[in-house]
């Protein structure tokens, strides 16, 4: 049983670390080995009054109007591990165990609420109070996991940025503490690290948790000494002395070697789980450049290639990083769940594994197709950089096909 939360990692840079003026957002979802990732965009919707949205267990109120978003989940659940939206606002969840038991009754699960905030909030303030208004009425709780045979349930922690901030949410059950980032480098992972510096919190926290006996009330508040388990606190971020070390200098393409750093353990591949997908997000500080959102859509960074998507009207799908859907005859919406586990693979998943094997069994014709696929990368992270270095206003027609482009390219290459 994997007890364990899944060692994702999710960073933020702002300046004076990153460079002339972005924020850079990345995240490695380490999840499950055999589980497939896709990369899926909802166009910005209008509601009528009443209607309900189905979130991966339970149905909740929607909204009037929900932002366009682009977003990469695993492909069995509604929610995200991460994903953006047209008001360049970036949520990424990570899985966290507290001394609080998560609960297995379905509630939202932790990648609902990612999907949720970047639906209903147009900056991270507001998807922060998205996120935190959904569990005081709904709970967080149900399997993480298309697993029928145990259910995997944990608490959830988010990073959630945008061109301006950033704000660490950290929570147990319904309670939760957040702290705001404008500077420097911050990095979260599979454990709570709030400490005393807390900029907003549940109303009832401090009464909840002296209730509890965890805190006395005399000594400071410090959220992860009071909520995690006894020895379970330690810094957990080896990933963060890379970036700080770029000097002012953080890029896309830093974040990158970054998430793809297997010695460091950003890179997950461990015997139970894998970094299954990755995303990294350029977020501009002038709001007349766009935010460009690069995601792999495949297993292991070290082998992936980040391709670049920017939201304009009428953005082209991309069929071929979308597993196929299996309507209400999925084992994941029938009760009992997961009972049987369908082939969730879409055809870009699909080819990587032939590359994967290609890697393992002739190393030269590997390393080789590796080679010509990451010049194919560094040509489109240049031509983004180009984007944001224009003076001229861009032009949507330019980047309607250009993520659908990208795969497209890639597929070529490997067949």
């Amino acid at each position: 049983r994997m007890a364990a939360a899944p060692p994702s990692y999710c960073f933020v840079a702002f300046p004076p670390c990153s460079r002339d003026g972005l924020v850079v957002f990345g995240k490695n979802s380490a999840r499950p080995r055999d589980e497939v990732q896709e990369v899926v965009y909802f166009a910005a919707a209008e509601h009528d009054p009443g209607s309900k949205v189905e979130c991966t267990y339970i149905e909740i109120e929607q909204v009037p109007k929900t932002h366009a978003v682009v977003l990469s989940r695993p492909s069995w659940l509604w929610g995200a591990e991460m994903g953006a939206n047209e008001h360049g606002v970036c949520v990424a969840n990570e899985a966290v165990v507290t001394r609080e038991p998560a609960s297995e009754s379905e509630a939202l699960l932790g990648m609902d609420l990612v999907r949720l905030g970047l639906e209903r909030g147009a900056t991270a303030k507001e998807a922060l109070d998205v996120i935190v208004a959904l569990l005081e009425e709904h709970g967080q709780g149900g399997n993480y996991y298309e697993d029928g045979s145990s259910c995997h349930t944990f608490q959830s922690a988010f990073l959630i940025v945008d061109r301006n901030e950033a704000w660490i949410l950290e929570t147990s059950g319904k309670y939760w503490a957040a702290e705001k980032i404008t500077e420097g480098v911050k990095c979260i992972c599979n454990q709570l690290s709030l400490t005393t510096k807390i900029d907003a919190e549940h109303p009832e926290l401090r009464n909840y948790v002296k209730s509890q006996g965890w805190w006395n009330g005399d000594s400071d508040f410090n959220f992860s000494e009071v909520f995690s388990l006894a020895d379970d606190h330690i810094a957990c971020c080896s990933g963060r002395e890379s970036l700080e070390k770029q000097g002012g200098d953080v890029s896309a393409q830093a974040m990158i070697d970054v998430l793809r750093d297997k010695d460091s353990g950003v890179c997950v591949d461990s015997e139970s789980f894998l970094t299954t997908a990755s995303i990294v997000s350029v977020l501009p500080q002038d709001p007349s450049f766009p935010c460009i959102h690069y995601f792999t859509g495949t297993p292991d960074p070290s082998r992936s290639i980040f391709k670049p998507f920017i939201f304009v009207d009428d953005v082209k799908l991309v069929p071929k990083v979308q597993s196929p859907s299996f309507g209400n005859d999925d084992p994941a919406k029938k009760i009992p769940r997961f009972q049987e586990k369908p082939d969730r693979r879409h055809e870009l998943y699909k080819a990587h594994e032939w590359v994967r094997s290609l890697l393992e069994n002739d190393q030269d014709k590997g390393q080789k197709l590796m080679r010509i696929m990451l010049d194919l990368e560094k040509q489109g992270l240049e031509a983004m950089e180009d984007i944001l270095s224009r003076t001229e206003i861009l032009d949507p027609a330019e980047v309607v096909d250009l993520f659908y482009d990208c795969v497209d390219t890639e597929l070529k290459f490997f067949k």
